[in-house]
């Protein structure tokens, strides 16, 4: 791949994770925004540096696909909310690639056979192929997670914890209606639990291919952390008693036995009357089991005032950065076992 050669790309959507890319696209030394996809008929007409917050780009917002469509470009970067397979497909046709933070394409092997079919025929119509990645799942469960386990040749399970402290976000309506928190205790909805094991249950199940451990069962657990006491957070209080904490967690097992495994840890007070694994930070710890056993933890050094500006970064990046490797790749549905390693260009 030529560190010299341009690609034309397009944005579509400008979320809060579309935001970042859209900003990083503009300022990329071998990416060209050709063209931008919103939502919002607000932003209609209005010029992608200004919705980036930078100087004027000559690129206006639209909400027509079709126009998208039938501009020249290698790549677009799809990050609206839910995955219009409709669009996707037409994209792919019209030879564009994509890459996508939405989590539907991690395993091909276990979409649902139409729809795969679907798509690796708009792939291979179009000449183009398809990603999905982000920092959750993508970097973690799969990116970091090949290198860890190449330390192995006896391999017992991989378990990776995310951690997110939720104090520090003034955002009452999401923490305590959406997520539920300072909620009476009760039964987990497992809804929840399915939810997340679609995304993260693909990517797990990616890895766990390409180790010789395929999964044959998949299995999703949520519980609820009651706080020990009353804790102040940004968007109110947490009473004692109430939940405090919650986490799910997501298991692959080969023959019965557990051989990759994420745990989301989701909580606004680390101080829960469960024995749980908390800690006072965001962020992730691997750990692998086998005859070269590791530890890795991750956090991250900013400060409470600068996380809401860094975390978009998390997912939009690597999205970004994956531009180049998915528009040199085969044709067809690509993952992160198959292709070439994601290398940023900073210049």
């Amino acid at each position: 791949m030529a560190g010299d050669k341009t690609y034309r790309v397009i944005q579509w959507a400008t979320g809060n994770v579309g935001s970042r890319a859209l900003k990083t696209v503009i300022e990329h030394p071998q990416l060209e925004l050709v063209g931008l996809w919103v939502s919002s008929p607000d932003k209609v007409g209005k010029d992608a540096g200004e919705l980036a917050g930078l100087p004027d780009t000559g690129v206006k917002a639209t909400n027509s696909a079709d126009e998208l469509i039938a501009l020249d470009a290698a790549c677009v970067l799809y990050m609206r909310q839910g995955t219009d397979f409709d669009e996707i497909c037409r994209i792919l046709e019209s030879g564009k690639n994509i890459v996508t933070t939405r989590g539907d394409f991690h395993h091909p092997r276990t979409m649902d056979p139409a729809v795969r079919e679907r798509v690796e025929a708009a792939c291979a119509k179009g000449g183009t192929s398809i990603y999905s990645t982000g920092s959750s799942p993508g970097f973690i469960t799969e990116a970091l997670a090949i290198p860890l386990l190449a330390l192995q040749r006896h391999h017992d399970l991989i378990t990776i914890n995310e951690y997110a402290d939720v104090s520090s976000r003034n955002s009452p309506e999401m923490l305590f209606e959406v997520m539920g928190f300072a909620k009476p205790m009760a039964p987990f909805d497992q809804r929840r639990a399915e939810h997340l094991k679609s995304d993260f249950g693909s990517s797990l199940g990616q890895i766990a291919d390409a180790i010789g451990l395929p999964c044959d069962e998949m299995e999703a657990v949520g519980e609820l952390g009651a706080a020990r006491s009353d804790k102040q957070i940004a968007a109110g209080t947490i009473p004692k008693g109430t939940v405090g904490a919650m986490r799910i967690t997501v298991t692959g097992k080969h023959k019965g036995k557990p051989v990759v495994r994420f745990i989301a840890n989701w909580y606004a007070t680390a101080d829960v009357e469960e024995d749980w694994d908390l800690r006072p930070e965001s962020g992730w710890k691997v750990t692998t089991a086998g005859d070269t056993p590791v530890e890795v933890n991750i956090t991250y050094p900013v400060s409470a005032e600068e996380y809401p500006r860094f975390t978009p970064g998390l997912t939009a990046h690597r999205a970004v950065n994956a531009v180049p490797v998915v528009c040199e790749a085969a044709p067809g549905i690509r993952t992160t076992v198959d292709m070439a390693h994601v290398i940023p260009l900073f210049a």
